[in-house]
């Protein structure tokens, strides 16, 4: 996912001369394309992220769209308060970009794991929020990130994920949810890196006899709440999956809009409970550790489908 952003903002920077980028003292091996051919408009801030993105607020006050660039919850969560007033308030052309969201740096502990910053970044006015599951999603929100005026968010992986969709995501439709199987018994709505695992988990189930419905929502907010209805009203349950907590993220999105339609369908949410990830591990270990991989995701619509 990593490599498809940096691939896009390449072609767009070529195409684009108002185009900047900052990074936080990191990413200098992937980026090193872009600080070859831009070097004007490259700047390493160092490890200082409130600084960082006051600064992209200012620049992109001159008329540029300033990209963000940093890893895990460091663009996020340490210049909260830069972004809510800085960025988002006065409608900045500034795009945050996390490298790393979820568990991706699960080995290095709970301070690196991306895991509250869906719900944080959702919850702020004014921004917009990407969550690609893939490197063929990540390559069409890039492009529409890039064309939208004002502050956005974008979460991506890290590198080498495996590419979900059997092709290129062509005229994608912001912020339209995109489905990758057809299913009959119960839907599953994946947001972000973690889609792999819903798939996985529809795989099991059909080897179950059940069939599942997989359905990826690249963008966060604005949310697709016509897709969200069209599942409402057509399944008895539904299970979110986000490798983020359940608190405030993708799955309270979702939840939000069964409560207000009032539909006879359940909800499951499969995420981050309400704790800290204090193990220590690779990101699929911590998956299967804190219930989010394939195999628990399938045994939360399994039991969905068994309550009466």
């Amino acid at each position: 996912m990593r490599d498809a952003f940096v691939r896009v903002l390449t072609e767009e920077m070529e195409r684009n001369d108002r185009i900047a980028l900052i990074t936080g003292d990191l990413g200098f091996g992937v980026l090193r394309p872009l600080w070859e051919r831009f070097p004007e408009r490259m700047i390493n801030a160092g490890i200082a992220e409130q600084g960082m993105v006051s600064m992209a607020a200012g620049l992109a006050a001159t008329g540029r769209t300033v990209i963000v660039y940093s890893i895990g919850n460091f663009p996020t969560l340490r210049p909260l308060e830069q972004i809510r007033n800085d960025c988002a308030y006065h409608g900045a052309d500034v795009k945050i970009v996390c490298v790393g969201g979820g568990f991706v740096y699960g080995s290095l502990g709970m301070s690196h794991h991306a895991t509250e910053d869906m719900s944080v970044m959702r919850a702020i006015p004014e921004i917009t929020c990407f969550t690609p599951g893939d490197p063929a999603e990540t390559e069409a929100v890039t492009r529409e990130m890039l064309r939208r005026r004002g502050t956005c968010y974008l979460r991506l992986g890290r590198g080498n994920e495996p590419k979900v969709h059997v092709s290129e995501v062509k005229n994608w439709v912001f912020p339209k949810a995109l489905t990758l199987r057809e299913g009959t018994d119960i839907a599953l709505l994946s947001a972000g890196g973690i889609l792999t695992q819903a798939m996985d988990a529809a795989q099991r189930l059909e080897a179950k006899g059940i069939s599942a419905k997989v359905i990826s929502f690249a963008c966060l907010k604005p949310l697709d709440g016509e897709t969200v209805r069209e599942v409402l009203a057509g399944f008895r349950g539904l299970v979110t999956v986000e490798e983020n907590t359940v608190t405030g993220g993708f799955g309270s999105a979702v939840c939000e809009i069964a409560a207000e339609e009032g539909s006879g369908c359940r909800v499951r949410r499969v995420g981050l409970r309400d704790c800290f990830a204090t193990v220590v591990g690779d990101q699929q270990y911590l998956r299967q550790t804190y219930e989010m991989d394939g195999a628990a995701i399938a045994a939360a619509a399994e039991a969905l489908m068994n309550e009466k």
